[in-house]
């Protein structure tokens, strides 16, 4: 067995680049002994509605907690439908449930994997009280949101961006994730691009009253201290943290391009292999059944969050059980729809619903992609893959010669 080792993420190697900066932030924080909100906090919050272009940036205690405050700034009660992908992290549909509102699922797109707006003007068709909808930008890549847009106005309700993976995106417009709702939420968790040493989120807002409505939410509802006019909960960020994000985001550029440079380099080794993108169904029997992302549209920007394949649903799990027989880490997102899901039995959604979904779930897994891996890691796990594909007598005849070659035109094309 090789003595390489690819971890999914690799924070350790992330912290050692920024440990001075990192440690000097905290001690910092130590001295002032100002722990929780404070001057750090709003000095993240400011960076953070400039970074995504703006005018308001709230912190709070994580993504989950962002949209459950978003929800609440717009009033969302018990019977209310809130449109939003099945195909997501659970904290999107969980937010909804939580305050007992209903979770309308629709299904995505097979090519970036996010809402379909065809699904969505024909979900939005059977609901009674629609109060939102919420859009995801899985793994890095905006929404179709020139479309979602155009249904919300149809249909006079607002939309919540949940960009937990994609802060730095940008649609086909330039616009930035979380600036084209009126609210949006993102996350701090440590896996994400801009994580933190910890849980911790924040919610952008175009609307300066539901902005501070928001700030007032997340301490209890008070406003002054003591005096309770609403009920909210403790979603209060950490100085700690904050004073960690504004490190982090002073390198997040540089670690996006990182990310899409290692994504460039498995486009590249996949498709000399004989892989398509996934603009090419699955269902088409014709060449290597390995499926890539799908070519970045003009004018958008990919921040790669995650590096996600397609095979066929009989290959998936014995690929994802090679790789780690290699010491190569993946992961599943998501392997079970939220449709799916025993907690949301009582909406009585159907295997078969949302097939574009289910079909995700079954066939797709995530390779490492963060910015700090070596051209030798890169190599390696495309090799691996490819190998893989070869014992199935999908990619022999490429292999031989892939091995040998070692990818070096890959090689020096991420170097340049």
């Amino acid at each position: 067995m090789s003595t390489i080792k690819v971890p999914l993420l690799d924070l350790k190697a992330q912290y050692v680049s920024i440990k001075d900066e990192v440690n000097a932030a905290i001690q910092s924080v130590l001295e002032s002994q100002v722990f929780i909100l404070g001057p750090e906090v709003a000095a993240l919050e400011d960076e953070v509605s400039k970074y995504s272009n703006v005018p308001h940036a709230i912190g709070c205690a994580s993504g989950s907690d962002a949209l459950v405050l978003a929800l609440l700034a717009l009033d969302v009660k018990p019977g209310d439908e809130i449109l939003c992908p099945s195909y997501t992290f659970f904290a999107t549909a969980g937010a909804v449930a939580r305050l007992g509102a209903t979770p309308v699922f629709v299904d995505i797109e097979p090519v970036s994997y996010n809402m379909d707006p065809a699904a969505l003007r024909s979900a939005a068709g059977r609901c009674k009280r629609l109060k939102a909808i919420i859009p995801v930008h899985l793994f890095g890549q905006c929404a179709n949101m020139v479309e979602i847009e155009k249904i919300a106005h149809d249909l006079g309700v607002p939309i919540i961006e949940d960009a937990a993976q994609a802060i730095g995106s940008e649609d086909v417009r330039g616009k930035r994730a979380g600036s084209m709702g009126v609210l949006g939420c993102y996350s701090f968790f440590p896996s994400k691009n801009l994580g933190g040493f910890g849980d911790g989120g924040m919610n952008s807002s175009l609307d300066g009253n539901l902005a501070e409505k928001m700030r007032v939410l997340r301490v209890h509802g008070s406003k002054p201290k003591y005096f309770h006019k609403v009920i909210g909960f403790n979603s209060r960020l950490d100085a700690l943290q904050a004073a960690i994000l504004r490190v982090k985001l002073r390198h997040l550029d540089k670690w996006t391009q990182g990310r899409q440079k290692n994504a460039a380099f498995y486009d590249q080794a996949f498709a000399k292999i004989g892989a398509k993108t996934t603009m090419t169904p699955l269902s088409e029997e014709n060449g290597l059944p390995l499926r890539t992302p799908a070519p970045v549209p003009s004018g958008a920007r990919h921040i790669y969050n995650q590096y996600v394949l397609r095979v066929p649903a009989k290959l998936r799990d014995p690929l994802i059980n090679h790789l780690k027989e290699q010491n190569i880490g993946t992961e599943v997102y998501y392997p079970l729809p939220l449709h799916l899901q025993e907690c949301f039995a009582y909406l009585n959604c159907k295997a078969g619903t949302l097939p574009q979904s289910e079909s995700a779930a079954k066939e797709t897994l995530a390779l490492p992609v963060y910015p700090e891996m070596s051209t030798q890691q890169l190599d390696y796990v495309a090799e691996k893959v490819t190998e893989f594909l070869s014992r199935y007598g999908l990619a022999a005849s490429l292999f031989s010669n892939l091995r040998s070659s070692k990818w070096d035109g890959l090689a020096r094309a991420r170097k340049s």
